[in-house]
């Protein structure tokens, strides 16, 4: 990979990260949708649809929930990027330890919001719909937070990268 490569490698990340940030805004939707009443069987099927079209929920770790798309990138970035931003910058180390740990964050956050999802019964319980309202709120706001962090931290070690 040359020094064009890597930007074509955080390029990459920011399409990625751009398609996680547009399955944040339906969540963040559903949240509102959910406060608001919104039958619990549209919620699950929102939610249904997501894990099926969009790459957030497109997750499922070697234990329980994780969307498959999101623990694929985050795998990747865990397994290849994140060991070569450390050879790159000796620097970035504290930033990659952030991230790895927010990637574990991550996990816990869509494992409570799956937990959250299943909870929501037909009876349309005003608690429930808090719980999960509460769950994809704050998983939005924390993943929304990592993935500025993200970018703007490895950027400049990301498009000068020559090897992966």
């Amino acid at each position: 990979m040359n020094g064009n490569a890597g930007t074509s490698l955080y390029d990459e990340l920011l399409w990625v990260h751009g398609m996680i940030r547009r399955d944040l805004e339906t969540v963040r939707g559903l949240a509102g949708a959910v406060t608001n009443g919104a039958p619990a069987a549209e919620v699950r099927g929102a939610l249904d649809d997501l894990k099926t079209n969009g790459p957030l929920w497109r997750l499922k770790v070697n234990c329980l929930h994780y969307c498959r798309f999101v623990h694929s990138h985050h795998g990747a970035e865990d397994a290849m990027l994140f060991p070569a931003l450390r050879a790159a910058n000796p620097e970035l180390e504290p930033v990659v330890d952030r991230l790895e740990a927010d990637h574990r964050k991550v996990s816990v956050l869509l494992d409570e919001v799956e937990a959250a999802c299943r909870e929501l019964g037909d009876d349309e319980e005003s608690a429930s719909r808090a719980s999960l309202a509460a769950a994809l709120d704050e998983l939005a706001e924390h993943l929304l937070e990592h993935l500025s962090f993200e970018e703007e931290s490895v950027e400049d070690t990301m498009r000068s990268m020559t090897a992966l």
